[in-house]
């Protein structure tokens, strides 16, 4: 072998030896995190024809999207009904006008299978008490439909509103010791650790906020719509960033 040789193969080892010291300085690669962000919160407007909209297709959930999404919390309407107008981009829900609190519990189970929801705002009992139906049971029947809630979806947060104000005087008594019922009904369960709110929606309506002494007209829907909001963004204030 020549000298040049030799020197050629001598320069390529040093230069091995050279990348091999540069090679094992590098930094090992690593795949970034993921990107952590919050889904929405599935929320079901479950109830009957006040949540449907009866009088105000979309009801109190037209100003709830707005102020929801105003504070740009993270949130989807679900349910197997859609109504309302151009000014609410999600429709979903599940509010069924005359239906009672047995109807709404019989039909439960697959309604919380299909949607899941995360979150459930209930305002049920108006049917009962108008229709007069064992109104000594009425509180045991809201519980079942509670228990039913829970057995399909055990992680759900429940919200309960109590019922508005009926303009027929005669129900002022049976709707006042109904809401009393739901209050304690809420308080027991909370006691036992169950994620449950009271929102109090009858205080904040009036007999002029009815348009027919049974439904709320824009006015009291949008009062609800506020009362809901505030519920929903306390109770999540801790638990959910914003969605950007």
């Amino acid at each position: 072998m020549s000298r040049k040789q030799l020197l050629q193969l001598l320069g390529f080892a040093i230069l091995g030896v050279g990348l091999l010291l540069a090679v094992s300085n590098w930094p090992l690669f690593t795949a970034s995190e993921p990107t952590v962000t919050s889904s929405p919160s599935k929320i079901m407007p479950l109830g009957d024809s006040i949540t449907d909209g009866y009088h105000i297709p979309g009801g109190y959930r037209i100003n709830l999207w707005h102020h929801l999404t105003e504070q740009d919390y993270a949130f989807d309407f679900v349910g197997s009904q859609r109504n309302g107008p151009p000014e609410l981009p999600d429709k979903d829900h599940e509010g069924h006008s005359g239906w009672t609190i047995s109807e709404i519990n019989a039909m439960i189970v697959p309604w919380l299978k299909k949607a899941q929801p995360d979150q459930i705002l209930l305002i049920i009992g108006t049917n009962d008490i108008l229709q007069n139906l064992n109104l000594a049971k009425i509180g045991e029947r809201l519980e079942q439909l509670i228990q039913a809630i829970w057995q399909q979806t055990p992680d759900v947060t429940l919200f309960v509103g109590s019922i508005p104000p009926i303009g027929d005087r005669s129900f002022i008594e049976p709707v006042e010791q109904y809401n009393q019922q739901i209050t304690q009904l809420v308080k027991q369960h909370q006691q036992e650790g169950r994620d449950i709110y009271f929102v109090d929606l009858s205080e904040a309506l009036e007999w002029t906020d009815l348009a027919d002494g049974v439904h709320p007209n824009r006015q009291g829907h949008d009062k609800m719509a506020r009362v809901w909001a505030e519920a929903v963004l306390v109770h999540s204030s801790t638990e959910q960033a914003p969605s950007h």
